[in-house]
């Protein structure tokens, strides 16, 4: 199946698998900023819920805020979970209003949001972000990922047959960036740049164990193709 047949995700679906990974947050009010670890849950309309929030600004500002309701700026930082050359793969941005949800528990309503991938942004509607679902693989992909990396000899370094001439004899390491249920996001490395490389499933994965079929597949179509070059190290 050709890349077209099995695209990759949009950004209303990359915005929802960053939202369901994400293990933390970062909330800017008025004049007060806060990281917040391990609180926050999103529900089906992509509001955010955040509980047992700790004595501060942020639990405080919103009970005194105008009908309850403080603006505020959230962000999300996707990182690659393995060593690559700038790890950070995307920024997400949402902007809207917190209110009180109970005790020590806020609801964050979203008005705007904007992902940042490769220096573009892209704007994103709040109906397409609360009618998309988050890639099935994005809470199992940093493991997943890191065990390819692990077996490095194994299943990327096979995998690097599959890409452009250029990408396989120009680089000095190649690492796994991205893995969802559409394809593997190969990152070549040289000494002073980088390129990404997409490879297609060629049917989407509806859970981890399809996606490791799918790998196998990819495997299977790289191990039938001779090598240009001795294979990269995990430099």
């Amino acid at each position: 199946m050709s890349a077209a047949s099995c695209p990759e995700p949009t950004p209303a679906e990359r915005a929802r698998s960053v939202l369901a990974a994400a293990g933390s947050l970062t909330v800017t009010t008025h004049g007060h900023r806060v990281e917040l670890i391990g609180l926050h849950t999103v529900d089906a309309a992509a509001r955010l819920l955040v509980n047992n929030l700790p004595d501060g600004h942020l639990a405080a500002e919103p009970a005194m805020a105008p009908h309850g309701d403080l603006t505020a700026l959230v962000e999300f930082t996707d990182i690659a979970p393995v060593a690559v050359r700038e790890r950070v793969r995307a920024r997400l941005t949402l902007g809207g209003r917190l209110t009180v949800l109970g005790p020590k528990a806020l609801v964050f309503h979203p008005a705007r949001a904007v992902l940042t991938e490769n220096d573009r942004a892209a704007v994103i509607g709040l109906d397409d972000l609360a009618h998309s679902s988050p890639d099935p693989l994005a809470t199992h992909e940093a493991e997943m990922l890191a065990r390819l990396d692990a077996a490095h000899a194994d299943t990327v370094a096979p995998l690097t047959r599959l890409l452009p001439a250029k990408q396989q004899l120009g680089a000095c390491a190649v690492r796994p960036l991205r893995l969802d249920r559409r394809g593997l996001v190969l990152r070549s490395q040289t000494p002073d740049s980088h390129h990404d490389t997409r490879l297609p499933f060629a049917a989407a994965a509806t859970h981890p164990g399809e996606a490791v079929r799918q790998i196998h597949i990819l495997l299977a179509r790289a191990t039938a193709r001779p090598r240009r070059r001795r294979l990269p190290t995990r430099s």
